[in-house]
């Protein structure tokens, strides 16, 4: 995936806008994002698991454990965000 198309795939959610939000501040739980952003966390647990997929999110606890699940942006995912700042492409900027 190239980073435009990086880009394109986050901003065109505002469940990932959010994600990435609050995950640029440090790791984050689910319901931790969904708290901050006033979100449903079915919704922000979704975006997550797309975002992972795609890796620009990271899980960092280990995969069995199935509470308080500790996500962080990856590499990829804070350059793409940094982009994403930079160009002014979210009106959450």
């Amino acid at each position: 995936m190239s980073e435009w198309d990086a880009i394109g795939f986050v901003i065109s959610s505002k469940y990932r806008i959010a994600v990435f939000t609050v995950l640029t501040e440090g790791p984050a739980t689910t319901t931790e994002i969904a708290e901050a952003e006033e979100l449903s966390p079915s919704h922000v647990s979704r975006a997550l698991g797309r975002l992972r997929s795609r890796s620009l999110v990271e899980l960092i606890v280990p995969e069995e454990q199935r509470k308080n699940r500790q996500y962080d942006l990856t590499d990829k995912g804070e350059q793409t965000w940094s982009t994403i700042n930079t160009a002014g492409l979210t009106s959450d900027t």
